[in-house]
């Protein structure tokens, strides 16, 4: 009997850890379920007016708001105070969005800081994390500022940091993603063209990697975005974790003012000219006619065979990627629909969707003031 009792004991152990971990995922499903019920119904019913709290992200004003109201989304383009993170997953076209913000930042007045990890790491060791936090919330000197790199999402709030930043995101297809990133190593891209790739002089095409089941282009290897939004927890980082999957939902929904698609990418700097107007001003417009608008191009790409497509979407981590992917895509649809209208035109390509009119004023001020009707 007492050569069982640690055995026992383990096993009491690994049950209590699965039904806690269970629990976990059950309630981070009712809650995203609540939001897409909650989204449905403004979009759908009446709008309600919620009290300001600047620093919530975009899904908050939805689900609150019923609509969202660039007016009040403005308060949170205080310049001296405005910290972004835009914590960028790899080969989704933000390369061409910082080429943006570098060239924006001497126009309007912020500053933009690469943040590099040793070894390219997408975590930090907690010592770093708290390092990290203390130091992005006191820099003052450096506000505004747009902070970012290769990294994880990092909750501030654990750390007890007051004054939290404004994490921004791009996502892209999955599978293109994967198969941009195979060519990327093997070929590099024009935006360093002379810099020697780990993977160059390898001649195997995406197809053939699949075929032959190599590990370069195993399922596993789709398994990015996911964690990313997830975070620095171990579980985050295990291919095909479903509470990993409802994690990043959960953080997505809650923690990011805005996380656009690769496939629109104007559409996302439109929201963000919309929304946070001190420091984007004028984005749409360089953006279409910047020069490096598509700054990092891989030299060599051959789109994957239907066969490959098959293969790989047969897989349980692409189903659960290509899910959080059309998540994000829905509520940036939304996002983008209820702020911006269709707009002018330069040469050919449609540039400001312009901005929704403000629909609201404000009327029987006791004391009386001077312009009831301000716009913020």
């Amino acid at each position: 009997m007492n050569s069982r009792a640690p055995v026992v004991v383990l096993c009491f152990f690994m049950i209590v850890l699965l039904l806690t971990q269970q629990i976990q995922i059950q309630n981070l499903k009712t809650t995203l379920t609540e939001h897409d019920e909650a989204i449905n119904r403004i979009f759908k019913g009446k709008i309600k007016v919620a009290k300001d709290n600047p620093v919530k992200p975009l899904g908050w004003y939805i689900s609150a708001s019923g609509v969202l109201t660039l007016q009040k989304l403005q308060v949170l383009s205080d310049k001296r105070k405005t910290v972004i993170i835009y914590n960028r997953v790899p080969k989704t076209g933000s390369t061409s969005v910082m080429a943006l913000f570098y060239d924006l930042c001497k126009i309007n007045k912020f500053r933009v800081l690469h943040l590099n990890v040793s070894k390219n790491s997408h975590v930090m060791h907690v010592a770093d994390q708290g390092r990290f936090i203390r130091n992005i919330t006191s820099w003052s000197k450096m506000q505004p500022a747009i902070f970012h790199g290769h990294l994880a999402y990092l909750d501030f709030e654990k750390y007890g940091a007051f004054n939290r930043p404004i994490y921004i995101n791009v996502l892209r297809k999955p599978l293109d993603r994967l198969v941009s990133f195979y060519y990327f190593l093997r070929y590099g891209d024009d935006f360093r063209p002379h810099l020697h790739r780990r993977k160059m002089g390898d001649k195997i095409t995406f197809d053939e990697c699949v075929a032959k089941n190599l590990p370069d282009c195993r399922p596993e290897k789709i398994w990015l975005q996911i964690p990313f939004f997830c975070g620095h927890h171990t579980q985050c980082w295990i291919p095909g974790n479903e509470w990993a999957l409802q994690q990043a939902k959960h953080n997505l929904f809650h923690k990011y003012l805005l996380v656009g698609v690769t496939e629109d990418l104007t559409g996302f700097i439109n929201v963000l000219e919309a929304t946070l107007p001190k420091l984007f001003k004028g984005a749409t417009n360089r953006f279409l006619t910047f020069s490096k608008s598509h700054a990092r191009k891989t030299k060599y790409k051959l789109p994957p065979s239907e066969a490959t497509i098959n293969a790989m979407q047969k897989s349980k981590i692409w189903k659960m990627e290509n899910e959080f992917y059309e998540f994000a895509l829905a509520i940036f649809q939304r996002i983008k629909e209820s702020t911006l209208v269709k707009g002018k035109k330069l040469n050919d390509k449609t540039i400001g969707r312009k901005v929704m009119q403000q629909k609201f004023f404000y009327d029987k001020i006791r004391p009386k003031v001077g312009n009831p009707r301000r716009t913020f």
